[in-house]
């Protein structure tokens, strides 16, 4: 008897959070044959599992290695979903450009890689800068390609300061405004995003798809 969509659902996201990196490749191949939404195999399977991976490495029941694991068994599911996504990009549509990193002086980046995967699936030309970023790449990456939005990532509060300096040097080029921002991670805040002058703060990879999008004006008429 087929399994429901809730059923693989629960399946994908546990083949995450459990590492069965192998697993998840013929559960997510199970998921497609029945004909289920692609885009929501990726958020409410893959991505819930590696959200519920990361709160048990917030609360240190999982370390770095497993998470390293979780996300490989992620990828695996990705690399059968994703082809079947709806292709965003049509012709005479504005593709919007987005760098991404992890600022100077921190290398925490499954967040990031996270919010990388889910907005490339939104149909944002993604330009990924990697982690410990020197803060002025930010800058000329968006300057070289004409970024619509720069999204900066740190799980540290010594670091945090570096996204105020990526604002304020958008503001130095006369890009500011032009070039949003946008800001997550563990330590950092709305609070701290209003004080700062980002154009906002998202707790998660799935809210900063829906974040990305009303900053950039995607999909909202001129």
């Amino acid at each position: 008897m087929a399994r429901s969509k809730e059923e693989l659902l629960k399946l994908l996201s546990d083949c995450v959070f459990e590492m069965e990196d192998e697993e998840v490749i013929s559960v997510a191949q199970e998921y497609l044959d029945a004909g289920y939404d692609p885009l929501e195999g990726i958020t409410e399977g893959l991505v819930d599992g590696m959200n519920r991976a990361g709160v048990m490495y917030e609360e240190e029941e999982y370390f770095i290695t497993d998470l390293l694991i979780c996300s490989d068994a992620m990828y695996n599911g990705l690399d059968i979903l994703k082809p079947h996504l709806p292709q965003k990009s049509l012709d005479g549509e504005k593709t919007y450009k987005c760098v991404i990193g992890v600022v100077e002086g921190d290398t925490h980046d499954i967040g990031k890689n996270l919010v990388k995967i889910m907005l490339e699936t939104a149909g944002f030309e993604m330009y990924d800068l990697g982690r410990d970023v020197p803060l002025r790449n930010f800058i000329d990456k968006a300057k070289e390609v004409d970024a619509d939005l720069i999204c900066l990532s740190t799980l540290m509060t010594t670091t945090m300061p570096g996204m105020k300096k990526v604002v304020e040097m958008l503001k130095e080029e006369n890009m500011y405004g032009d070039t949003k921002v946008i800001i997550g991670g563990g330590p950092v805040s709305q609070t701290y995003c209003d004080k700062i002058g980002a154009n906002g703060y998202s707790p998660n990879a799935v809210e900063a798809v829906k974040l990305a999008k009303l900053v950039v004006g995607m999909g909202i008429p001129a």
